[in-house]
């Protein structure tokens, strides 16, 4: 009588599973797309931005965030030597530094959503990127502007000169905020875009 009951039971799973409507299969995982825009997680550092990474090629540059997104414009004097872009799929405000075809420093300027790695952004106030990096924070007087315009740079590496040197330089503006950031190498402490 049970094996009856239990023959029954199987019979009756069996044909209830016939008629449930049919699994829906797993979804693929997902492959992220190098043509894919930064998220907003995406930080400014010494090493790079996002998929940038100081070191990598213009072809590298272009084939993560797009070619320059305005071509027209010249990013610097002798553009085969060093230049400095947007990538089409880069957030407004931030540009690429490339110099001899290989990327040296990533730029952000008018984008108060982009961070660094420490949470600080452009409008900032001086007072507290010193207070961040606190002794490790060089400052140096502005190139153009007086008082209290500087730049506050700190380095991530001892080298600040070779090619291994990584570092962030903010820019402080007349207001005493920051108008400017710059993460990579020792191009972070160039003042004219290229020079």
């Amino acid at each position: 009588m049970i094996r009856l009951i239990a023959l029954g039971s199987v019979a009756l799973l069996s044909l209830a599973a016939c008629n449930a409507p049919p699994e829906e299969p797993a979804p693929a995982p997902q492959q992220v797309d190098p043509g894919t825009p930064v998220s907003a997680a995406d930080k400014l550092s010494s090493a790079g931005y996002g998929p940038l990474r100081i070191g990598m090629t213009r072809a590298e540059v272009e084939a993560a965030l797009g070619p320059d997104a305005n071509p027209e414009a010249v990013g610097g004097p002798e553009p085969e030597v060093c230049d400095m872009f947007r990538p089409a799929r880069a957030p407004e405000g931030l540009l690429v530094m490339i110099e001899n075809g290989v990327l040296t420093s990533v730029w952000v300027s008018r984008n108060a959503a982009i961070e660094t790695d420490r949470a600080l952004n452009v409008g900032d106030p001086a007072a507290e990127v010193k207070r961040v990096y606190g002794a490790a924070a060089e400052v140096v007087p502005h190139k153009y502007q007086a008082a209290p315009a500087e730049y506050v740079t700190v380095w991530s590496t001892a080298d600040h000169q070779g090619p291994s040197a990584r570092g962030l330089k903010y820019e402080i503006g007349a207001d005493g905020s920051v108008t400017s950031i710059a993460g990579g190498g020792p191009s972070i402490q160039y003042v004219e875009g290229c020079a």
